[in-house]
């Protein structure tokens, strides 16, 4: 497990364009074990880039990537990470306990270990009793809770979710950031993209980024001490109205 003087992941310096719009500029960010960042900001600033760039799925024209002490992109890396895209990655015609399957081959688990692992995470996610529903029958909601399941599968040591509790109803919201900090507690590494500022509040680091620069980096409670705020909601908007 990498200490705190080898983050188990870090972007350094990376700037990203796509045609002629720069998307990123010199975004500088890295996680330790055991912690949770959160990436804020408003829709288009680079959140999602700034993921893909460091799990190697953009190329960064200036920059570097690095994961466990590896260079990205790395196929071999990937596979020992959760990663939970903004869109889901199912297979709509099979059912839910189909896809968890053959997801879990894909990283390398079987049998009992499968098993177990399956009915943890879908005790997780609240969705025990659709384990064999198809999954074209399920809502959104649904969709993204099953998508954060096999992401847990591996019980990986880096865990991404990007904007993981879209179209999930608060109290299972609440569900899911409790187990996300138990993970924390085990020293997984988490990184979290979100819209929803109460979410932010549980994070012990929030970058916001704006216009593709990261506009301010700490603790909760640094930023609100920074921008004279009272939550990281108004830290956001103050920060919005600086930017321009």
């Amino acid at each position: 497990m990498a200490n705190s003087d080898y983050p188990i992941a870090s972007i350094s310096h990376a700037s990203k364009r796509f045609g002629q719009k720069k998307v990123l500029n010199d975004i500088t960010i890295k996680i330790n074990a055991g912690q949770i960042m959160g990436l804020i900001g408003p829709s288009g600033s680079g959140k999602t880039t700034t993921i893909k760039c460091l799990l190697g799925m953009e190329k960064l024209e200036a920059g570097s990537a690095t994961i466990f002490e590896k260079k990205m992109p790395n196929r071999q890396i990937l596979e020992k990470i959760g990663y939970m895209g903004q869109t889901d990655a199912l297979y709509e015609n099979l059912t839910a306990l189909e896809n968890l399957t053959f997801f879990g081959n894909l990283m390398g688990i079987t049998g009992p270990a499968l098993n177990k692992t399956i009915n943890k995470n879908m005790e997780l996610v609240n969705l025990t009793s659709s384990l064999h529903q198809i999954v074209a029958d399920f809502s959104g909601g649904m969709k993204r809770r099953l998508s954060l399941a096999i992401a847990l599968l591996a019980n990986p040591n880096l865990i991404i979710l990007d904007e993981p509790t879209v179209g999930i109803d608060p109290s299972l919201r609440l569900d899911i950031w409790a187990q996300l900090r138990t993970l924390a507690i085990a020293q997984k590494a988490i990184i979290v993209t979100t819209h929803v500022m109460d979410e932010a509040e549980k994070c012990d680091v929030v970058g916001l980024i704006i216009n593709g620069e990261i506009f301010a980096l700490g603790t909760p409670t640094e930023l609100k001490k920074k921008f004279n705020a009272t939550s990281i909601e108004e830290v956001f908007l103050k920060a919005e109205v600086n930017s321009k």
